[in-house]
Formats: C-alpha cells, structure tokens, sequence
C-alpha cells in the first residue's frame, strides 16, 4: 500500500491533467508527520517539540507556484499480485495490478475522485523508477494511505441480504431467531448466583471472563454476507443506499467489484472478519485501520468490465 511501486524507469508516471484547484490542501510532508507523532505518542501526552509540530500543521495555499491546469502526478496507492490474491484477475498474462488516484475529491458530476489502474506483467519490469513521483499537496489527509504491507487472508462471502428473493430472506430471518432463541435457552441452563469479591479488580476481571465465555450472536448480515475492509472480488453493500446496477457503458454487461476501499478493516461488530493476525488479545487496536483512508462515507469500489478489463471501469460509493 502506498508504494514504492513496481514501475518502469522508462514509463511515464500517471498524472491528473483534469483543471481543479491543485495547490491547496495538506502537505503529504505534513499528513505523514502528524500520523507519525500521533503513532509514536500513542499512550503518552505529547511533548512540547510535538505540540509545536502539530500546530503548525495547517491548512492553506501551500504550494502557490501549481497552477490548476498543471499536471499533478498520481498518488500511489496499492500494487497486487495475483500470486498472492486469487480474485484478482486482469487481461490473459497480466499478473500484477497498480492502483493509483489524484488525492483531490473534486472530479466528475459526483466530484469524486480520479482512480487509474495499470494492469502489467512484473516479469516486464526493467529498471525500477526511482525517486517516484508523489503529488506535493491532498485535498484531505483522509485522502492520503499510509505505507503498509498487504497480508492477503481469503475468505467466503455471501449476496448482500437485499438482493436475495423473498423467500430465502424469510428462511434466514427463521434461521436467525432459532439461534436466539439456543442462546436464550443457554443464558439460563447457565445461570448462577453472583459469587462475592474481595476487590474492585477480582470482579472486574470475573467479569471480563464471563463476558468473553458468552456466546456471540450471529446474524447473516453482520457474519456472513458482506466482508468489511479493503478487498478484492467478493460482493457489494448496499447498506447506505437501495442497490444500484453498474453496468459497463461499453458492452452493457454488469461490473462486479474488482477492489473495495474501506475506512477500517474490521468495524468491531462481528469476529468473523477479523483478520488473522489482529485475533491475538495482545493485538495494536490502531491495526483496524492501517491505511488512515476515508473516501466519501467511508467506503469506495471500483468496478470492472467481466468481458473486458481495458473497459473503462466506474465507481460507486457508500
């Protein structure tokens, strides 16, 4: 996430040539100064030195000699492969995905976004283009991701509970409350009379023990359907809005999610999709959200033609 990118010395970088205010925003410089002292003081007051930082950091013109019209380089911001996602699926040979955007949310009817993708074969890749290009300033900070590595985890997911018919949303509403109505059942098989503590700490921590034995409830919609966090493939939430067809404005087919952009990784409301490496009790809480990305209400897809992926692809948001 974030570069440094699999990029040719010899290939032109990507760059915004669309005419919107370019120069006023945020530093990158500064975004990736504030995460750094807000990560490094995390349980701890700041220090004086970081206070005056921070204060510093301010909204503005900060860059005055870009002009509109100037072309503004890309922002990277993920490179797959398709040894390492078995979703990802590109044009026959190619095996590795790049995805880039212009950090400013201004583009379009919608004034969204700008995203590009460069589908390639690594095994093509000469020299590498080093430094890479970055653009100077972001509209918002939230627009810019912050450099991590991807630990791709495969999971199972389902139709988003509105697009199934009628009958099946009624089997899995009479699915869910027979698993209610066993945890009812076992909340008072289990039932005893409160012991007695000798300190605030003894109870609080019997407490947490019988919290953590308790059974989960399971819903469809929360633990099957629909995996939060950034992904590739799987199906849509149409959670914020009705569903909506996106079609491909080329041939008319419909367009799946290719990659999904969401504000954290896992919301907290289920464990079924916490990542692997985040279920230890020892777990970083900040691992929720790796890439400090906010786009729109929180969540961002870009969709792909099946037929053809050099259709041009769209993006829906939620």
């Amino acid at each position: 996430m974030a570069g440094p990118l699999l990029w040719p010395a010899d290939e032109p970088w990507p760059v915004c040539t669309a005419v919107h205010p370019k120069g006023r925003g945020h530093l990158l410089s500064d975004v990736r100064l504030s995460r750094r002292i807000q990560r490094e003081a995390r349980g701890r007051e700041y220090t004086e030195d970081e206070q005056r930082l921070l204060s510093g950091m301010s909204e503005g013109n900060h860059d005055p000699d870009l002009r509109d019209d100037d072309p503004l380089p890309m922002l990277a911001v993920a490179q797959l492969y398709a040894r390492d996602v078995p979703d990802l699926v590109g044009a026959d040979g190619h095996d590795l995905l790049q995805v880039f955007w212009c950090p400013f949310e201004v583009h379009g009817a919608d004034r969204t976004i700008d995203v590009v993708l460069k589908w390639r074969r690594s095994a093509d890749v000469g020299s590498v283009l080093t430094p890479q290009p970055e653009p100077p300033v972001a509209g918002r900070a939230e627009c810019v991701p912050t450099t991590c590595v991807v630990h791709p985890e495969q999971v199972v997911e389902h139709e988003y509970l509105g697009l199934l018919d009628e009958e099946l949303q009624g089997e899995i509403d009479a699915w869910e409350e027979g698993l209610l109505g066993e945890d009812d059942e076992k909340d008072e098989d289990d039932f005893s009379s409160p012991g007695s503590y000798a300190t605030y700490e003894e109870y609080a921590e019997a407490m947490a023990v019988a919290r953590a034995a308790e059974p989960e409830e399971t819903t469809y919609i929360s633990d099957l359907s629909i995996a939060p966090g950034w992904k590739v493939g799987g199906f849509a939430s149409w959670h914020l809005t009705d569903p909506a067809r996106v079609d491909c404005e080329v041939c008319g087919a419909t367009m799946p999610p290719l990659l999904t952009v969401d504000m954290w990784e896992c919301d907290g409301a289920s464990r079924s999709w916490l990542p692997i490496e985040d279920r230890n009790p020892d777990h970083d809480p900040y691992a929720t959200n790796p890439t400090d990305v906010y786009l729109g209400r929180g969540l961002m897809r870009v969709h792909t033609c099946p037929v053809d992926p050099a259709h041009p692809h769209r993006l829906s948001f939620q």
